[in-house]
């Protein structure tokens, strides 16, 4: 009787969500297993392509014959990457074959890394840090700014195609909070980028968006004319010449 009763459910939750927008699946946190849409087919086919085939050798020859699937993650990304952002289940099949191990080892990474998108992102794959050091420097506000000028909601894409905005946690540089990542998938993972903008603000992370859609290149790194770097605005206050070494050393003894 609860057998017959989980397996109704079961059917119920399949059935809600093929009838539920594929916008509306969030990104890398999408459906623990996988179910046929229109461009996500398990039958449909994917390979690398001629220039990423070499790349392909190139990071197999990384790792020992016998030890081909430890090659998973930046095979992964490099599949992704062809993708336009995101990984169909027909490209990590193709991973599959290329580090002789069974799919489902392949699909196990790709639904545990954050990293990896497994429903479509923009050109423009917008991450907002979303960790404490980010959220007390207002990393909430960067997305409502994101969200309202992109007209989106959290892992849509843009009607263009060109944008989309999700979360990521701690990007490593809470000293620059707060920040965001764009990775840049508009020209394939030839041209492919992954930048950081930080100590942004709601205006100037909508300045970054504008000057993305005029095919521009921002710069990347702080946004805050008054920092180099990670220093301090207004300049280093110590450290300011070359250090003395330690008296009990002669360094260029050493």
């Amino acid at each position: 009787m609860l057998a017959r009763l989980a397996s109704k459910r079961l059917l119920e939750i399949r059935h809600a969500f093929r009838q539920s927008p594929q916008s509306s699946r969030s990104l890398s946190t999408a459906l623990n297993y996988h179910i046929d849409t229109p461009d996500n087919k398990s039958d449909a086919p994917w390979e690398f392509n001629a220039a990423n085939k070499s790349k392909v050798s190139e990071i197999l020859s990384h790792y020992p014959s016998n030890y081909k699937q430890s090659a998973v993650i930046p095979l992964l990304d490099l599949a992704q990457q062809q993708h336009g952002g995101w990984l169909p289940v027909s490209a990590m099949d193709a991973v599959a074959k290329v580090i002789e191990v069974a799919p489902i080892r392949v699909y196990e990474v790709a639904t545990f890394y954050s990293m990896f998108n497994r429903a479509k992102v923009g050109k423009y794959h917008l991450l907002v840090c979303g960790t404490t050091p980010c959220m007390i420097r207002g990393s909430r506000d960067i997305e409502d700014a994101l969200l309202k000028h992109l007209g989106v909601k959290r892992n849509e894409v843009t009607k263009d195609g060109l944008f989309s905005v999700g979360e990521m946690e701690c990007m490593g540089c809470c000293v620059n909070a707060p920040m965001i990542t764009v990775a840049d998938y508009s020209n394939g993972s030839e041209g492919y980028t992954y930048n950081y903008y930080e100590d942004v603000t709601p205006k100037r992370v909508v300045e970054i968006v504008e000057a993305l859609k005029r095919g521009e290149k921002p710069p990347r790194g702080t946004q805050n004319p008054e920092r180099i770097n990670c220093g301090p605005a207004g300049g280093n206050t110590t450290l300011l010449g070359e250090p003395k070494p330690p008296p009990c050393r002669d360094l260029d003894a050493c």
